[in-house]
């Protein structure tokens, strides 16, 4: 079930950063995006393997050692259960991404390499996020902006 729960954790995620990316122009794409529900399938399925594994991590995140952390994020529980955490968080921050790039005019040729750093390496693709979001809000203030959308 593990197995499946890792599989299925990409594929409940995958079809919100299509739209994000591939159409993010679509009226579809900024109503669904604008709901924070998008990011609920991965959290439920990190739920279920939360659940069963709570007693291993809850010492291993209030107490973390390098060692036995190591240890239970190579089992298959600990791999799926960091890869659920991981696309669920992904997706809130790549959703935040989306909807602030559309409120300030960021050209969708910019997101679209941006949300794609973002789904691969978050941690360098929301700072990367933040500069363009910068630029923009101080290029934007008092100007009307025309944008590719």
């Amino acid at each position: 079930m593990t197995a499946t729960l890792f599989d299925l954790t990409f594929l409940v995620a995958a079809p919100f950063w299509a739209l994000m990316i591939l159409a993010p122009a679509w009226s579809w794409t900024q109503r669904i995006a604008e709901s924070y529900l998008i990011v609920l399938p991965p959290v439920l399925i990190y739920v279920v393997l939360l659940v069963p594994e709570l007693t291993t991590v809850l010492p291993l995140v209030t107490r973390p050692e390098i060692g036995p952390l190591a240890e239970y994020l190579a089992t298959d529980a600990g791999t799926a259960l960091v890869w659920a955490h991981m696309l669920a968080w992904d997706l809130f921050v790549g959703r935040w991404m989306y909807l602030e790039g559309r409120r300030l005019g960021v050209h969708p040729l910019v997101m679209a390499p941006v949300l794609v750093i973002t789904i691969l390496l978050a941690p360098v693709g929301l700072p990367l996020f933040l500069v363009i979001r910068k630029v923009c809000d101080t290029t934007n203030r008092g100007a009307t902006v025309v944008t590719g959308q």
